[in-house]
């Protein structure tokens, strides 16, 4: 458990901020200019609130109540910089074994082959970091912060100076971080693609405060929540499982409680578990079954909230067999169907609306989420 609720003042910036969240990966998510790396930064020692508690495990680091303040190398937090900021004259088998030598006990044999293996490093081990891709980089940073052997782990917005493509490539080492080691994490990110695709909570912040914090599909399925979250990235996250492959078509059957989706094919195994967010821009309505229609996926659902807006477009909250599903139509649109709380429905979705940015492994808490979801 990391119980968080601090106030400083930088400049004219004021942090009041306050939190609690449990296992798996907590995400600070913001516009620039939010706190996210001052809280951050807060918790791992390296600003002394003026006021303030943090808790981790019960271990306190910060009670400025009473005095205490656990200095940040002392703290035993693993952080994680835009940057990599590895030893450019070390190897990066050096680098992983510096950090190491700050666990406060020793390592279990194996211990490094397992996080070498984890983040898919070993070909590397004899390189130095000026040979090394940007993602390459964070991969090694992410392993030196484990062999630390840290009770929480901060990465600040690591992702950030790397292309789309390294993004790609790092993520799911992350997935597989947050799913294989006990050790909670704290993410921060202004992207809403790598939130919804990697975080078990979600505290939103603005302006130095907590504006919402919570299960992230939950977070995300709130409509009055979207101007802090983002209306162009807006929608929901839906738990799936692998129910079947059509190579035919190059399809793949997810299959949800909401109904089944047909999205581009996945290298997964029958069975597996993940995420997938559906943007609201991508859901069609309509009031009777569609025939004749090109869009694979149609599922059946009620209208429970219609967001207010004064301008040409507005958001829904359907309940698809008790799963959010987000749609954002034109204010005719919604007059035209006589769209009201409570009207029987049918979300249509382009099978191409699904990317590769929207789909995720499953986070620790979801049904099957030690499930394989490694793509192939």
């Amino acid at each position: 458990m990391l119980s968080v609720a601090v106030q400083h003042r930088l400049g004219d910036f004021l942090l009041d901020a306050a939190f609690e969240s449990g296992a798996g990966l907590t995400a600070l998510f913001g516009r620039s200019g939010s706190g996210k790396t001052s809280l951050v930064n807060a918790i791992a020692g390296l600003i002394r609130p003026e006021r303030g508690r943090i808790l981790v495990d019960g271990a306190v680091l910060t009670d400025t109540a009473r005095r205490v303040f656990v200095p940040a190398r002392q703290r035993k937090i693993g952080y994680v910089f835009q940057e990599g900021r590895l030893f450019p004259h070390l190897t990066v088998r050096q680098n992983l074994l510096y950090g190491r030598w700050f666990a406060s006990r020793r390592g279990q044999a194996g211990e490094v082959e397992h996080v070498i293996d984890l983040l898919g490093i070993a070909e590397l081990l004899a390189r130095r970091p000026a040979n090394l891709s940007g993602g390459e980089k964070q991969r090694v940073a992410i392993g030196r912060a484990l062999l630390a052997q840290p009770r929480l782990l901060v990465m600040d917005e690591p992702l950030a100076s790397l292309d789309e493509a390294r993004k790609t490539e790092i993520l799911p080492y992350i997935e597989r971080l947050r799913d294989e080691f006990a050790i909670p994490i704290v993410y921060v990110s202004h992207a809403i693609a790598e939130v919804t695709r990697l975080a078990t909570t979600m505290v939103v912040m603005s302006e130095g405060r907590v504006a919402a914090v919570g299960p992230t599909a939950e977070i995300m399925s709130r409509i009055g929540l979207f101007p802090l979250t983002g209306q162009a990235e807006a929608g929901a996250i839906l738990s799936t499982r692998v129910a079947e492959h059509d190579t035919r078509f190059g399809l793949t059957t997810l299959r949800t409680a909401a109904g089944d989706l047909r999205v581009p094919y996945m290298d997964l195994r029958l069975g597996a578990q993940l995420r997938v967010r559906i943007r609201a821009r991508d859901v069609m309505i309509a009031l009777q079954p569609p025939q004749g229609l090109s869009a694979l996926n149609i599922l059946p659902g009620t209208v429970a909230e219609i967001g207010e807006t004064d301008g040409p477009s507005v958001d829904m909250r359907l309940d698809c067999a008790g799963q959010p599903l987000i749609a954002r139509l034109t204010r005719r649109s919604v007059e035209s169907l006589g769209l009201v709380p409570g009207r029987r429905v049918y979300a249509v979705i382009k099978s191409i609306a699904f990317d590769h940015q929207a789909f995720g492994g499953a986070a620790p808490g979801t049904p099957g989420a030690d499930a394989d979801t490694r793509h192939g």
